[in-house]
């Protein structure tokens, strides 16, 4: 079973008026998502996902629901929105994440 860890970054969420990591949780709704082919064939509905937010040291964990298309990144990756449920707050993992803040595990 893989784990999907995505970032829900305060700078991107001042900067970019992306979701800030409480309002990712609130509305359990990651927000357009860059996913390599090799990234979304890892994860299936029902891994576990962590939504992290490196600034605060803040982390959920739950179970990831979906993953819808929501266009594309300008190289050509599609993006999706990653659909939560059941994120509880866990203590901190600092994990290595791609440019695009995701990974898989």
């Amino acid at each position: 079973m893989a784990t999907l860890v995505i970032h829900a970054s305060l700078e991107m969420a001042q900067q970019q008026g992306k979701r800030s990591f409480d309002q990712t949780l609130a509305v359990g709704v990651g927000d357009a998502y860059a996913l390599s082919q090799n990234q979304f064939q890892q994860v299936s509905l029902g891994d576990r996902l962590l939504v992290l937010e490196k600034r605060t040291g803040r982390c959920a964990e739950g179970v990831l629901a979906g993953l819808q298309p929501n266009g594309w990144t300008l190289n050509g990756m599609q993006r999706y929105d990653v659909l939560m449920q059941d994120m509880v707050m866990v203590p901190y993992q600092n994990v290595l994440l791609k440019r695009w803040g995701v990974t898989v595990i």
